[in-house]
Order: C-alpha cells, then sequence, then structure tokens
C-alpha cells in the first residue's frame, strides 16, 4: 500500500469521489472483504461487491487474499494507498495553466502552480517506483504574522529576490545535469486551520529555503 496515490485516470476518479466508495476505501486501509465491510457499512454483501469490483477495476483496491468458506472464495482486498489525491490530469481538457497567468501575486496563478505540482508530482512518483528510484524532493511549511499588508509585501519582495539570487547561484544549464522547479508560494492560513500548524519560519526547527523544490521530468 502507497501512503498516497494522484489519481490520473478520470474513471477512478469518478469512482474515489461516489460517497459509497468513498466509504470504503477509508474501511480498506486494513484488509477487508465483503462480508466484513457489509457488516460495517450496513450495506448488502451484494451491493458491497458491486462497488469493491468497480474500484478494483481502476486500481483503487487490490487483492490480498483469497480464503476457502465452505463452497465459497473470499476475496480479501485493501484500498490501493492509505489516501489519495485526483490529479488534475484527470480533468485534463479544463485543468488549470500556469502559462494563462502573469501576475505572480494572483491567487489564480498560485492555484494553477499548484495543481501542476500535484500533477507532475504524481507522475515523478509513478516512474520513480517504477524504475525501483528515490525521487529527490523538498519541501518547508511554515508561518510567519505580519504587522502590515506593508510588511507583507515587502517580505515577498525580499523573498524573491533571495530565490532569485540562490537559483541564479547554482544554475547550470550546460552542466548536463537533471532539472529540477522551484516552487516558492505565500498565502493566508484558514481562520479555522486545525491547532497542529506548521512552526513560524524564522524558528530554528526550520532553516530559510526555498521549498518545495521537486524534480522535473526532462
Amino acid at each position: 500500500m502507497d501512503d498516497i496515490r494522484v489519481i490520473e485516470d478520470p474513471a477512478a476518479a469518478v469512482a474515489s469521489l461516489d460517497p459509497t466508495r468513498s466509504r470504503l476505501l477509508d474501511l480498506l486501509r486494513e484488509p477487508g472483504s465483503a462480508s466484513s465491510l457489509a457488516s460495517l457499512t450496513d450495506l448488502p454483501r451484494q451491493k458491497v461487491n458491486y462497488h469493491l469490483r468497480a474500484l478494483e477495476a481502476v486500481g483503487l483496491v487490490e487483492l490480498v487474499e483469497e480464503r476457502r468458506r465452505g463452497n465459497m472464495t473470499e476475496r480479501v482486498l485493501q484500498a490501493s494507498a492509505a489516501s489519495f489525491v485526483i490529479s488534475p490530469s484527470a480533468l485534463a481538457s479544463v485543468a488549470p495553466d500556469p502559462r494563462r497567468f502573469t501576475d505572480r501575486f494572483s491567487a489564480f496563478w498560485l492555484l494553477a502552480l499548484a495543481a501542476r505540482l500535484v500533477e507532475e508530482v504524481g507522475r515523478l512518483i509513478t516512474g520513480a517506483a517504477t524504475a525501483g528510484k528515490t525521487l529527490p524532493t523538498f519541501a518547508i511549511d511554515g508561518e510567519v504574522t505580519f504587522a502590515s499588508a506593508a510588511d507583507r509585501a515587502a517580505f515577498a519582495e525580499e523573498l524573491g529576490t533571495a530565490v532569485g539570487q540562490l537559483a541564479a547561484r547554482y544554475h547550470r544549464p550546460g552542466a548536463g545535469g537533471r532539472r529540477h522547479r522551484v516552487v516558492v508560494a505565500l498565502h493566508p492560513t484558514l481562520k479555522d486551520a486545525r491547532a497542529d500548524r506548521p512552526a513560524p519560519i524564522d524558528t530554528p526547527a526550520t532553516s530559510p529555503a526555498t521549498g518545495p523544490a521537486l524534480e522535473e521530468k526532462q
């Protein structure tokens, strides 16, 4: 079982969004059969079997083992990942394109970048797993509280300058190395954010960096 799987197949995305099937995926973080799931969901076993076959057909659940029970064979299944994220590639024709935006202060551009990050990292994870290689990535998640909008603007300007200088220092386009994408984001936190939010970025626990940085296909 993967920790996280990015769903690129539109059919798998549709299956994962069905409330009943989503509930079954949650329960199948631990192996289970149609009978055990029926008792947990108060659904008929036949209906559970129907949903399990649909989930298995798109790769969201996998067969763990088969057990003989009298004249019947009980199939034990498990979700293929503990959590799922739907890639924008599942909606390829309407997926956001960062190239449509030029304003780096636009929330829509930020969202388009985040969508691209999900899509690219999802594909990279799949490729790395197939090749049996480790995917080199890096990210920083922190918070900073600004006293004023002017301070926020100054912070953004200094951060952009620092990242640009750091990138220029290490960028070697003719050296034959692997290209990496660097994305830096700044946005307000949600008012109902959970208490276990990340530490402020100026604490010793978090060193200054550009995060997140991720490997890009060539």
